[in-house]
């Protein structure tokens, strides 16, 4: 028999083709969300630069009926960003009209903390498929491994001894589960490593961000105060 994936495939049983199959689907969608994510970081990275260059003069003259439309608009209604000013604008105008409860800038340093913990949750989503397939995916091939063993001692048994051609089939199948299931987990654990890297720098903007725009608000009504 030639050992080809044709006849190493024909040669499988019905539970190590599902077992390799099943790896094929987790790698390819781990792929998917990979690239999507990407995506997704490169679409939020480039429109919270283009919101902050239209954002920063409204901001800095106190603008904020303007600023609000621009965040609430169609074009940066799903930026970050975009998400994170138009909270802690409307935080901060609430507090100022309010004459109870938490000072203004307390208000908004509480409400730009949980605003950065739930835009860190959407940018991950779907990372722990990623994470689960990397931990699992070899596990899965063992698992494969151990069907093609017992195919291959069930040809002994057949061929009534151990030819190499008696066993030739069962250990290539146990061979070849088990390089795709290692090469799905590798592959899973590099993209999970690559996008959690990239989406903590944008937590790191966005936090940068996020400090600039509590300092500026805090400014704008101590000078309030100080006007009043």
């Amino acid at each position: 028999m030639e050992l080809s994936l044709i006849e190493i495939w024909n040669s499988m049983g019905l539970l190590a083709r599902a077992v390799a199959i099943m790896l094929v689907g987790m790698g390819l969608a781990s792929l998917g969300i990979a690239i999507e994510r990407m995506l997704v970081l490169r679409r939020a990275l480039a429109d919270s630069a283009r919101f902050a260059k239209s954002a920063r003069p409204l901001l800095e003259a106190g603008d904020y009926d303007t600023l609000l439309d621009l965040a609430s608009g169609k074009e940066f209604r799903r930026t970050p960003l975009a998400r994170l000013t138009r909270h802690a604008v409307e935080t901060y105008l609430a507090a100022r009209r309010s004459r109870h409860g938490l000072p203004p800038a307390e208000r908004v340093k509480r409400e730009l903390a949980r605003q950065l913990e739930m835009l860190s949750s959407d940018a991950r989503s779907g990372m722990g498929f990623l994470a689960s397939t990397g931990s699992t995916a070899p596990f899965i091939g063992l698992f494969g491994t151990v069907i093609g063993i017992i195919t291959a001692f069930q040809g002994i048994a057949a061929a009534g001894g151990g030819g190499i051609a008696a066993v030739s089939a069962g250990i290539a199948e146990a061979l070849i589960v088990t390089a795709v299931g290692l090469f799905v987990a590798i592959s899973s654990v590099l993209l999970f490593n690559y996008l959690t890297a990239s989406f903590n720098r944008l937590d790191q903007l966005l936090q940068h961000a996020a400090g600039e725009l509590l300092d500026t608000l805090e400014g704008e009504h101590e000078d309030t105060v100080r006007q009043g």
